[in-house]
């Protein structure tokens, strides 16, 4: 959805993240596409033994203020209704390699692109919840798929992505410039809260349940 924030909206955001840089938790690994540990029993070329470096951080919700324009957007009236809605969910109940999502959808809003590259890279619904087509997945890999599409996104973008079928990746950044992307997560029952060895991964720490029954984050290269 382009355009979703103003050119005031993005400028605020961008100064939001710029204060609490300092606070975002940095990590590096190395992990394949499914986020599962190598099986050395599997054929060399089998894409759950593709392993890739992975670099991020993330700041944790706590850090923004409450009336800041990132928390003003998520708490919004309506706007949870408004994703729902777009993904058709029930009323109740530094560059990213590839990888498939654990969850069903993420939404996030662009805030500022790097210098250069960052931009997403997708094949959508390559795998579907009977078939793994671990052929089609090697091809993505390999890079001889014909079924990747490229999007740039903007700042001031909002993007609502099923990414648990669809593999997909931030393509490597280069530049000074930092890329911020705000990660609005949802839950379908209340009270729900990611497994602690997760958001340690992610955040550096593990917050109380009790406090937070969504969370936003800025993501930067």
């Amino acid at each position: 959805m382009r355009g979703f924030l103003t050119e005031a909206g993005i400028a605020a955001t961008v100064a939001e993240a710029d204060i609490v840089l300092n606070q975002g938790h940095r990590s590096f690994s190395k992990t394949n596409a499914y986020f599962t540990s190598e099986d050395e029993s599997l054929p060399g070329g089998d894409p759950r033994r593709r392993v890739y470096d992975r670099s991020n951080a993330f700041i944790p919700a706590d850090n923004f203020r409450p009336e800041g324009p990132l928390r003003t957007v998520f708490y919004a009236p309506g706007f949870d209704c408004f994703i729902r809605e777009r993904l058709e969910e029930p009323e109740e109940g530094n560059g990213f390699p590839w990888h498939f999502d654990t969850n069903n959808f993420t939404v996030t809003l662009a805030l500022q692109n790097a210098e250069r590259g960052g931009a997403f890279e997708y094949a959508p619904n390559i795998r579907d919840s009977v078939d793994e087509h671990f052929d089609a997945v090697r091809a993505v890999l390999d890079g001889s798929s014909d079924r990747v599409r490229r999007l740039e996104l903007r700042p001031g973008d909002l993007q609502i992505f099923r990414g648990r079928y669809s593999l997909h990746r931030v393509a490597p950044l280069a530049g000074a410039r930092p890329r911020y992307v705000a990660i609005f997560s949802y839950m379908e029952e209340a009270g729900m809260v990611g497994r602690p060895e997760r958001t340690k991964q992610l955040y550096g720490r593990v917050p109380c349940p009790f406090i937070w029954n969504g969370q936003v984050c800025a993501l930067m290269r």
